[in-house]
């Protein structure tokens, strides 16, 4: 393909990267000529995505069905104040068109599933995961396998993170790190275990950077490479990695030839909801007014706790809800709280399992209570 002209107003936009060795202007035609698709519009996509823009690669995509809250701006720099409420893919359209016109975004406002992932990937040069969750870095993973689409992998927790290229010719896939997923509820999300807000920038602006290398063929890239990042230490390690002939995906005989079923894979599929498993807010309210007295377990972990909390309620947090079990009523209604009726869901069916009958999920959890009974309650 002959190599796209730059403008005279790209020419002075890239004027540092023209005169690097390893971009000049053969480069800078490359990256615009190049198309990047990014999973996820928040932390890690945000800093990817504004990068990836910030140096003309040609046209970036964003894929996400989320729209933007109050908390994730802590973290999540492509999306303001004033964006609350939007969809992310509008918000992050916005602000990259506002940062390069000279580059194409494709927002697609969309949650990539299964039924979509192989049409949503096809046509992209290269994926950027910045998805927060197992299900999704399985499926980006297995479909970029199948549409031979190598993609940069970044995660985060806490206040570590971690970056890689998979999927690339030779190299290995996630599956050959991580053949199985961790057992549903031993990694608490963002929302319950927090991110230093800082954190997804530096991981976010690595896959960038892998990004931006692999489509100018420079320098050596993370294929075979696994880069931890301690951000309490400042200390970066890194891991070498092998391809898996045995691997379920990318091995010499691959057993996975399609997409599956992901949240059922990694066990996170949402159980099924009876009548009788759940209480709304209002009747709990109307309980503890009436003063009857179920048994409210918050099933948060201690810090959330500290931030609000529904009175009266006793605090085990769901890791510790199997042993601590016995500590309840089986006589008596149990009412299972969390943040947003999630967690306290999966707990209120592993009680009544156990031998609680009685027990339900106060659905919408401490999100709900504080926004219909008591506005007065802090939100986070």
């Amino acid at each position: 393909m002959k190599p796209s002209a730059l403008s005279p107003e790209e020419l002075s936009r890239y004027s540092r990267h023209l005169v690097l060795p390893h971009v000049g202007m053969a480069g800078q035609q490359r990256l615009k000529q190049s198309s990047v698709l990014v999973v996820g519009a928040g932390g890690l996509g945000s800093p990817a995505a504004l990068y990836l823009a910030a140096a003309g690669v040609g046209r970036v995509g964003i894929v996400d069905d989320d729209v933007v809250d109050a908390t994730n701006l802590q973290r999540q720099v492509l999306h303001g104040t004033a964006a609350v409420g939007a969809a992310k893919t509008e918000s992050a359209a916005a602000r990259l068109r506002d940062l390069n016109p000279h580059v194409e975004v494709v927002p697609i406002e969309d949650r990539l599933t299964s039924a979509n992932a192989l049409d949503v990937l096809s046509g992209w040069d290269l994926v950027v995961d910045g998805s927060d969750n197992f299900p999704t870095r399985y499926l980006v993973n297995d479909a970029c396998v199948l549409s031979g689409i190598p993609y940069v992998y970044g995660a985060i927790f806490r206040f570590d993170g971690q970056v890689s290229v998979f999927a690339a010719a030779g190299g290995p896939c996630y599956r050959c790190l991580f053949r199985d997923p961790p057992p549903p509820g031993l990694v608490p999300s963002c929302d319950q275990a927090g991110v230093l807000g800082a954190l997804p920038g530096v991981i976010g602006s690595l896959q960038a950077l892998e990004a931006i290398k692999l489509l100018l063929g420079a320098g050596d890239t993370l294929v075979g490479r696994l880069v931890l990042f301690d951000a309490l230490t400042a200390e970066f390690r890194e891991l070498s990695l092998q391809r898996d002939p045995t691997c379920p995906v990318c091995g010499d005989h691959p057993s996975v030839t399609g997409l599956i079923d992901y949240d059922h894979f990694c066990g996170t599929a949402a159980p099924t909801v009876t009548d009788d498993l759940e209480v709304s807010v209002e009747a709990l309210a109307a309980a503890l007014r009436a003063g009857e007295t179920p048994q409210v377990v918050d099933v948060r972990e201690p810090l959330e706790w500290q931030i609000c909390r529904i009175e009266p309620s006793v605090l085990i947090p769901l890791g510790a809800l199997e042993a601590r079990a016995s500590e309840l009523d089986s006589r008596r209604p149990i009412v299972v709280v969390c943040h947003t009726g999630v967690r306290s869901l999966r707990a209120a069916v592993a009680l009544r399992a156990a031998g609680f009958p009685q027990a339900r999920s106060l659905a919408g959890g401490v999100d709900a209570w504080a926004t219909r009974i008591d506005p007065t309650m802090p939100r986070y």
